[in-house]
């Protein structure tokens, strides 16, 4: 599927964590599987990219948006959600809805 609007997922190259870093290869392998468009933005390695996502959290009233950790999933600058709800998603065939494409 096309769409103006890119995916965009927040991501970080270098972590420690286990978890984040499984979470996201998760998220990279749907998202790919299914051929939406996207683009990954790393923390790690862009300028201002983890204040800039956690500025759009707050600015639409995401709960703990100033201590945000990736994975986080965006279209464009509106955000769609985490790890758990987009695994929540795939869940209830609800992707494309989660992702604000449909």
């Amino acid at each position: 599927p096309k769409f103006t609007m890119p995916i965009k997922l927040y991501v970080a190259s270098v972590t420690s964590s286990q978890k984040i870093r499984k979470e996201q290869e998760k998220i990279q392998m749907v998202i790919q599987g299914k051929k939406y468009e996207h683009e990954v933005i790393d923390i790690a390695s862009v300028a201002g990219a983890k204040d800039k996502m956690r500025a759009l959290m707050g600015e639409q009233g995401v709960e703990g948006a100033e201590t945000a950790l990736p994975p986080k999933i965006f279209n464009d600058d509106t955000y769609c959600g985490d790890y758990e709800a987009f695994m929540n998603a795939i869940e209830d065939e609800k992707m494309e809805e989660f992702l604000k494409i449909a």
